[in-house]
């Protein structure tokens, strides 16, 4: 006899409940098994004094229509009093670039010097002033970018450009070119990456990378 499936979980928490409502399946036959947890199998646990409840989608990114549905079925039940829907935090470390797209490349670019290369490149390395490093992804420096560098040569505006000293005499994401580095607004120029927001160029802290990642 195969185990059925639930689409709907109930757990016990310190301060309520939480319904786990699992993301691999139609949203309606996730709905359907709520309201029947809550008119049926669960009505008992589901009555008295206010319950705190806090909606666990998984990976499902839900509508606010959607959303709003769940509020309805659960409001039906007057002592339920949501506290939260909320879609798992993907981890940003699945959100970063695969290493196994990334090119690995060694060395010192000198002033007079390009090195171009198709893809995401990681550059263990400097790039001095009047050197130049151009991609069509992505650029990660493990160094000093000192020179020019240009990510997303064909026309991406996602390609990035982060560096260990992030100090360029110029970098271009796609067509968009940066301002000097002394219009930055940050002092210090260590662990900084460039990307593009609404047709301009931004810097920010690396830490702060994989937000970026993630709405890309």
């Amino acid at each position: 006899m195969t185990a059925v499936k639930h689409h709907v979980t109930i757990k016990g928490v310190k301060d309520g409940l939480v319904f786990l409502l699992d993301d691999a399946c139609e949203f309606d036959e996730v709905m359907k098994e709520l309201q029947h947890k809550l008119e049926k199998t669960h009505q008992k646990i589901l009555t008295g004094p206010i319950i705190h409840v806090y909606i666990k989608l998984g990976s499902r990114r839900a509508t606010e229509e959607e959303k709003e549905q769940i509020r309805e079925v659960i409001g039906q039940k007057g002592n339920l009093l949501i506290q939260s829907i909320e879609s798992a935090e993907e981890d940003p470390a699945s959100e970063l670039v695969n290493l196994s797209d990334v090119k690995l490349l060694k060395g010192i670019v000198r002033s007079g010097q390009t090195l171009t290369q198709e893809g995401n490149i990681l550059f263990l390395g400097d790039i001095n002033p009047g050197g130049t490093i151009v991609s069509s992804g992505s650029i990660y420096i493990m160094g000093s970018l000192r020179g020019m560098a240009h990510a997303g040569v064909d026309g991406d505006e996602k390609a990035v450009i982060a560096a260990s000293h992030l100090r360029p005499t110029q970098l271009r994401i796609a067509s968009i070119i940066s301002r000097p580095p002394d219009e930055w607004g940050i002092n210090d120029a260590f662990m900084e990456y460039a990307y593009v927001k609404e047709g301009k160029m931004e810097i920010d802290k690396i830490h702060q990378l994989h937000k970026l990642e993630m709405k890309h």
